[in-house]
């Protein structure tokens, strides 16, 4: 699978990166798949490289996290396209985890089957503006049973999706009962967008970016949906949101170091055409020091995500707590700093859009923030050692 999925991003993701750019700066919109991503969807489906990241084969691959790992760094490449290509880009994979492990026949009749076919994408709506939504505990949004259905009232942003034209239904996370424990206190719920009641309010940029699908501001007022679309019922949403962040985690960290290897290429080649002061770049012992610190840099955040993926498989996400959280920090730093030497090394290029550095850059930079900030995490791995009688011997 590595030697096809390498195939199909040399002969058609690679070469279609400066076209679908073309294509989305000529449209002035650039949150809709352009007419290359969808060709590209077409090709990757017909080559059968298509929900790869399912670990059930009924609705997808059928491969455990471990071996779908370095797949995700392939696709991390081209972070722009491949994902999305393959129908493995996120938010969808989680949303398609959660009502593949959670979703009653009927909604994944009406939700799941459409989204692993690609015919509509979806959104995941948990942080709020108005708290500090790294504890989610503070979440508000109101998720009230009323009659046969749920009224859901707040506001929430950085919904990744909500913009594209596709996005058809948002998994919101919300309280139900306000006297509850924090691990009870909240649920999820399925929210079409065309719900009366739910306004896009705006799109937020990443550092002047629109991502494919846009990061939306999402207002619920009033908005109410019918009781069955609950997902696995009431006081459920923290389990749900630790089910679904774990793999999830994988995906991204993954992709991450794939993009920080494409830096790592493209830092290389410029080593290698580049003269100043009397010699080549590669000759500069300050830029040997970048490449050789970068692939050491890569190599163990390699491992560790891999040692981590391997732990989910085998013993699952609450016995790799502390890994998961490692690498949540671990991994975007390592690309960070590979990204950033890398823009170093192209000097005024390396800023522009004429290299995808600055856009690699400012993706992986939100990775520290996304699904946790760096210091909880942080405070996760240091309270499973501080508390650990035994030591550890994975």
């Amino acid at each position: 699978m590595r030697t096809a999925l390498d195939g199909f991003m040399e002969e058609h993701v690679y070469p279609a990166e400066r076209v679908h750019e073309e294509q989305r700066m000529s449209s002035g919109d650039p949150v809709n798949a352009t007419p290359a991503l969808e060709t590209l969807k077409a090709t990757a489906r017909g080559l059968g490289l298509w929900n790869l990241f399912h670990p059930e084969e009924r609705w997808g691959a059928g491969l455990s996290n471990t071996d779908y790992a370095p797949l995700a760094e392939i696709m991390g490449r081209s972070i722009e396209l491949a994902p999305e290509a393959t129908n493995c880009s996120a938010p969808d994979t989680g949303n398609m985890e959660v009502l593949s492990m959670l979703g009653t026949p009927e909604q994944q009749e009406r939700w799941l089957v459409p989204l692993l076919d690609g015919e509509i994408r979806s959104c995941f709506a948990m942080t709020e503006p108005a708290v500090a939504s790294s504890d989610p505990r503070n979440l508000e949004t109101a998720i009230v049973a009323d009659g046969d259905g749920y009224v859901i009232t707040g506001r929430k942003w950085w919904t990744t999706g909500a913009l594209g034209d596709t996005c058809k239904i948002a998994i919101v996370m919300g309280v139900t009962d306000p006297e509850g424990d924090p691990r009870h206190r909240h649920s999820m719920i399925l929210v079409p967008m065309d719900t009366p009641g739910v306004e896009v309010e705006r799109g937020l940029p990443v550092f002047g970016y629109h991502d494919r699908g846009g990061h939306g501001v999402v207002r619920f007022e009033g908005a109410r949906v019918p009781r069955e679309n609950l997902i696995a019922g009431e006081g459920q949403g923290a389990m749900i949101a630790q089910a679904r962040l774990g793999p999830g985690r994988i995906h991204h960290c993954m992709r991450a170091i794939g993009m920080a290897e494409r830096a790592l290429d493209l830092m290389i080649a410029r080593a290698g055409e580049r003269h100043a002061f009397g010699s080549l770049l590669s000759e500069k012992g300050v830029v040997q020091e970048w490449i050789a610190e970068s692939r050491w840099r890569i190599e163990q955040a390699r491992l560790l995500v891999l040692k981590t993926a391997w732990l989910i498989d085998t013993v699952g996400n609450r016995a790799a707590r502390t890994e998961i959280s490692a690498i949540k920090v671990v991994v975007p730093r390592t690309a960070l700093w590979v990204i950033d030497h890398a823009i170093q090394l192209h000097g005024g290029a390396g800023v522009s859009d004429d290299f995808p550095l600055a856009r690699m850059y400012a993706m992986t930079r939100t990775l520290r923030i996304a699904d946790g900030p760096d210091e909880v995490h942080t405070m996760v791995v240091a309270r499973g050692e501080l508390g650990r009688t035994q030591p550890r011997v994975s």
